[in-house]
């Protein structure tokens, strides 16, 4: 999609949290028919405690005609992303890329992203890394298509699901090339 007048990416302010969770819980409620029911209450609390924590480096909106139907928080380590710092990642993660149903297929998940490699570049980071699991193939397959790598060596196990680390090489993609990175 080509950005329009339409679509607006910034950061988000205090008084959007609560729009952020509505947007991170709308966008996340489909895996509770697929996770047992203690795992989605404990899912749930965890977008929470990020929504309305004080570790993410960045909260990010997308705007679709003035409404709030995407968001990202950007965080600067594993162990602030996940409380993990055995994980060893000393750079950005994208974590929670939501994205309300009824705004999607409009490019916005790519917009949210493409809004954390410029900022990840303008850190001077190496990579971006996010972790995802295999029930969300959608979300695996747009970060597939946009240059995401696997980082085998980063991935964790939530319970007895494996969640797959997924980076970007900063120095060597090319997804910036198709936006305007002057704003």
């Amino acid at each position: 999609m080509a950005q329009t007048e339409a679509l607006r990416i910034r950061d988000a302010v205090d008084s959007d949290r609560e729009a952020i969770q509505a947007v991170a819980l709308g966008a996340y409620v489909q895996y509770a028919e697929v996770l047992p029911k203690d795992r989605w209450e404990a899912y749930q609390d965890s977008i929470l405690d990020s929504v309305y924590g004080e570790e993410p480096a960045a909260r990010i909106v997308a705007e679709w005609n003035q409404e709030i139907v995407g968001s990202v928080l950007l965080f600067i380590t594993s162990e602030k992303a996940y409380g993990r710092p055995q994980l060893g990642i000393k750079g950005p993660i994208i974590r929670l890329l939501s994205v309300s149903p009824h705004a999607r297929g409009k490019g916005i998940a790519t917009a949210l992203i493409k809004e954390c490699v410029r900022r990840a570049q303008r850190m001077g980071a190496e990579y971006l890394h996010l972790h995802t699991s295999d029930m969300m193939a959608a979300a695996v397959k747009l970060y597939e298509h946009l240059g995401f790598e696997r980082a085998v060596d980063k991935d964790m196990m939530n319970g007895t699901t494996l969640v797959k680390c997924f980076r970007i090489n900063l120095q060597t993609t090319n997804l910036l090339e198709s936006v305007n990175t002057s704003r």
